[in-house]
């Protein structure tokens, strides 16, 4: 039993770094600043200063990007952009990166760099309205 549990918090500690209760995301949404492309909407929501500064990410895929096929490849390639542009997002901030439908053809059409693209421009319009 007492693996288990060891197990369980080793799990939770790689997930730190994102946001997973619906009041997270809901908090982001009404009080975050929101910046748009064709792609994705990013919502930047600046946490309280006794709080872990690490930046956190939420991530929403509706179904209108696709089936679970599409809306996981979405997902995944957005979680490898953040944490490659991790650099430009402030700490202790809150993202939300919303995927439109237009999301699921830059997956395809340019994968990780054509999503990587899209949301760098986003994350530089956030930080500087931060700023």
């Amino acid at each position: 039993m007492e693996d288990l549990s060891r197990r369980a918090s080793g799990a939770r500690r790689t997930r730190r770094g994102r946001l997973s209760r619906s009041a997270e995301f809901e908090r982001a949404y009404r009080q975050g600043r929101s910046h748009g492309n064709r792609h994705l909407v990013v919502y930047a929501f600046p946490r309280g200063s006794g709080e872990d500064a690490r930046a956190r990410l939420g991530v929403s895929v509706s179904r209108k990007v696709g089936g679970a096929v599409d809306r996981n490849r979405v997902k995944r390639l957005l979680r490898e952009a953040f944490a490659a542009e991790l650099a430009l997002v402030p700490a202790g901030h809150d993202v939300v990166v919303v995927a439109r439908p237009e999301a699921r053809d830059l997956a395809e059409r340019e994968g990780l760099e054509g999503v990587r693209g899209a949301l760098r421009e986003l994350l530089e319009q956030a930080a500087r309205a931060s700023a």
